[in-house]
């Protein structure tokens, strides 16, 4: 099945200087590895044969012609091996010394690509004994009574959605690296072949220029570099081995193992491809800048050979909860940078209307709690007092004590200006005029309670020259968990852009800096199921209707949702990551039949999207029909439900 994943690896063997053939024994054992491992891609350093630091020995024919006949070993050996091979060595050619990269497949040599850009300042030296391939544009250089292709800026196409583009150690450091033309014409995977010394601090520098390139080229980067083994005249070299994907470092290799290093990652092809579509930029950065790349060929579409790994072989992990940083400190600054936004739009929107007052539905729930701590906020800036506030709890038929205690003391314990309303009375009088029963708990009833109270508020918002702040989340917008014209509309809503699993985090994370009296309550809140109280408490005063209850876990939802608007997933891989993120938490059955629910509701309601009020955006993630997503509400949905 087309996983839409790949499994590559950067190793870096311990090498000999100069020992060609103690490197060959090396590779060919890193190479068994790679195979029982069911590696796709493996890239080896940059001169890794000949080994990077032999000096004034490059100049020796006898060092370059025995790289030569140890890569024709390397190809007898690998004739009917899956896999791409990359491996640095010196080659001649027209009388001079090219630092190359080999690119082996089944035992052929794809094509040598030369090093460009040649350092010759600080601890390098290279320029004594290489020259730049800078012109060499399918040049031919005979190896073993054939001739290869010799270029810059090829490309190694494994398939339709996976090609290769390979640069080497200083093309990276320069302002435009030969990686960004690469990625430009189409490589999705670039391959490094490097021989970085190590210095102080010189590990992160080098892995956030790894990374940034990974994310402005949207593309996956295997780095591999020289280590232990090379000389130690003047350098230490470490091995460091780094693999990244869209400005995500995903694997590392231990640096200074003294017998080697190596990194293994499941790249996702498909998430790239989806980034590169979604983002009109990076075609557009093509036209203008045209580069002349030369595609040096692609697998005979004969050939048996799957480039994408199996499902069953992914090793890579999954979050579970891929809204929030898994690290602390990261997801404390990322809490307090999505309450600034969302506190300076609603300062934003109250300063551009020239109200001072915001009014707020308040219920004991997590969303209205998130929307009152911005709204707090908001009036800070505005330099505002929080009287200014005016909350309301309104209870209903399934208003149970713990909610409303909430409400109040939150309300209280904030200084906002505080009007009970209850809607029993008017949601009776409704259902009689329109001759319900309210005996039937069905969605008329639930729906008259919801629109009743938006009615409240919005007339209030009125009265009191003010504007009504929505509560609703992002969540609760993908599955259409809202009533249509009512909890669904407001006149600014703060939460829109925050899905439900965050609005968790970013009241706990206030909790834990606000006075124990506030956090005390804030922490009970977050204590309550999930409900929208709209049907009667149980025997004991305890919610019955609790919403993941109908829908199933917020968290998986969240999880959906993020990889099917982030990157337009396929259901089938997001079950099978779903699977990989809940293990030993749901069921596969589960996970399917609320990836089915997800689909439908997603699919179904639309409608409610299409004429969201105004809100902010927090994160890669938004649902505004003026901005993000833009989806007809008569969509077909079958072809999402075949997996």
């Amino acid at each position: 099945m087309n996983s839409g994943f790949i499994k590559v690896r950067a190793a870096s063997p311990r090498v000999s200087v100069g020992g060609v053939q103690k490197n060959l024994e090396n590779a060919l054992a890193e190479i068994e590895l790679a195979k029982k491992d069911k590696v796709k891609i493996l890239t080896f350093p940059e001169l890794y044969l000949s080994g990077y630091t032999c000096g004034d020995l490059f100049l020796q024919k006898t060092l370059t012609d025995a790289c030569m006949r140890a890569l024709e070993t390397m190809c007898e050996k690998t004739e009917n091996l899956d896999m791409v091979i990359c491996i640095g060595l010196p080659v001649r050619a027209d009388n001079r010394l090219y630092n190359c990269a080999a690119v082996l497949f089944r035992g052929e040599i794809w094509g040598f690509v030369p090093k460009t850009y040649i350092p010759n300042y600080g601890e390098y030296y290279e320029k004594r004994w290489f020259a730049s391939g800078k012109d060499l544009h399918g040049e031919e250089i005979r190896f073993a009574n054939q001739f290869v292709d010799c270029s810059i800026g090829a490309q190694f196409r494994l398939s339709d959605d996976i090609s290769i583009g390979v640069e080497i150690c200083e093309d990276l450091w320069v302002p435009n690296p030969p990686s960004t033309k690469l990625a430009l014409s189409g490589a999705n995977i670039i391959v490094n072949l490097s021989a970085s010394n190590e210095a102080v601090t010189k590990n992160d520098y080098r892995k956030s220029i790894i990374a940034a390139q990974s994310a402005k080229c949207f593309c996956a980067y295997m780095y591999a570099s020289a280590g232990v083994g090379e000389s130690s005249t003047d350098l230490v070299f470490s091995g460091a081995c780094t693999i990244a994907e869209n400005g995500a470092i995903l694997a590392e290799g231990e640096r200074f193992a003294f017998d080697g290093s190596r990194c293994t990652a499941d790249i996702d092809i498909d998430k790239l491809n989806a980034e590169r579509i979604r983002n009109g930029s990076f075609s557009d950065n093509y036209h203008t800048e045209k580069s002349s790349v030369y595609e040096n060929g692609n697998i005979d579409a004969r050939s048996d050979f799957s480039a994408q790994t199996d499902f069953s072989d992914v090793t890579r992990t999954f979050s579970p909860h891929p809204f929030v940083p898994s690290n602390t400190a990261e997801k404390d600054e990322r809490c307090r940078e999505i309450l600034a936004i969302q506190s300076h739009g609603l300062a934003k929107r109250l300063s551009h209307t020239g109200l001072q007052k915001a009014v707020i539905g308040i219920s004991g729930g997590l969303d209205s709690t998130l929307a009152l701590l911005v709204s707090v906020r908001a009036m800070e800036i505005l330099k505002l007092p929080p009287e200014n506030i005016l909350c309301v709890t309104m209870p209903g038929f399934g208003t149970t004590d713990r909610t409303y205690h909430n409400a109040v003391a939150l309300i209280k314990a904030f200084g906002a200006q505080f009007l009970e309303i209850p809607i029993r009375d008017a949601a009776m009088q409704h259902m009689k005029d329109i001759g319900h029963d309210p005996q039937i708990h069905d969605i008329t009833y639930e729906n008259t309670q919801a629109r009743e109270r938006t009615q409240i508020l919005m007339d209030l918002a009125n009265r009191h020259g003010g504007i009504l702040v929505g509560t609703g989340d992002l969540s609760e917008l993908a599955l259409g968990w809202c009533t249509y014209n009512a909890d669904h509309m407001s006149m600014y809503g703060v939460n829109a852009g925050v899905p439900k699993t965050l609005v968790r985090h970013l009241v706990e994370n206030e909790a834990e800096h606000l006075p124990k009296e506030i956090a005390e309550i804030l922490y009970d809140v977050l204590d309550t199921p999930v409900s929208p109280e709209l049907l009667p408490p149980d025997e004991n005063g305890k919610i019955q209707q609790k919403t993941e209850d109908t829908l199933g876990p917020y968290e998986v939802h969240d999880f959906y949702l993020y990889h099917f608007l982030r990157f337009g997933t396929r259901p089938e891989k997001m079950l099978f990551m779903a699977s990989r993120a809940f293990a030993g938490i749901y069921t596969e059955e589960q996970l399917k039949r609320w990836l089915q629910l997800f689909i439908k509701r997603f699919f179904t309601n639309q409608f409610k999207r299409s004429c969201l009020p105004d809100g902010p955006k927090v994160g890669s993630v938004s649902l505004s029909p003026r901005g993000d997503w833009r989806m007809p509400s008569d969509a077909n949905m079958e072809i999402w439900l075949e997996f």
